[in-house]
C-alpha cells in the first residue's frame, strides 16, 4: 500500500514538477519535499488546501489513498460548474484572510 509520502510524490510527478519546483510553489526547500515524500513529516492544512484549489488534487487520495489522484473536472451533470464556483469562493476567502497568495 502506498504511503501518504509516496502518493504526494506520485502527484508531484503527475504534475511534472521536480522536488525543487514543487518546493518553490509551496515556499519550502527541496529537502523538505524529500522529507514529505519519505513520510518524515506531513503537509499542513494550508498546503493541502493549495493542492486542492490550485492543482485539483483529490485530498482523499493524498491523505487516505481513496479515489483518483485528481478531481474530475469534466463532469457533464453540472457538478463541475458548482465545484468551480465553490473553489473560486474558497480561493477568494483564503486570499482575503491571507492564508494563500
Amino acid at each position: 500500500m502506498n504511503t501518504q509520502g509516496q502518493r504526494l510524490k506520485n502527484i508531484r510527478l503527475a504534475l511534472r514538477l521536480s522536488q525543487e519546483e514543487f518546493g518553490k510553489i509551496f515556499d519550502i526547500t527541496k529537502q523538505y519535499v524529500y522529507s514529505l515524500e519519505k513520510d518524515k513529516i506531513t503537509l499542513n492544512n494550508e498546503k493541502l488546501v493549495k493542492l486542492l484549489v490550485d492543482y485539483n488534487v483529490n485530498i482523499n487520495y493524498l491523505l487516505c489513498g481513496i479515489g483518483d489522484m485528481f478531481l474530475n473536472s469534466s463532469n457533464s451533470d453540472g457538478y463541475s460548474n458548482i465545484r468551480n464556483e465553490i473553489l473560486n469562493e474558497v480561493r477568494s476567502m483564503l486570499i482575503s484572510e491571507g492564508v494563500i497568495k
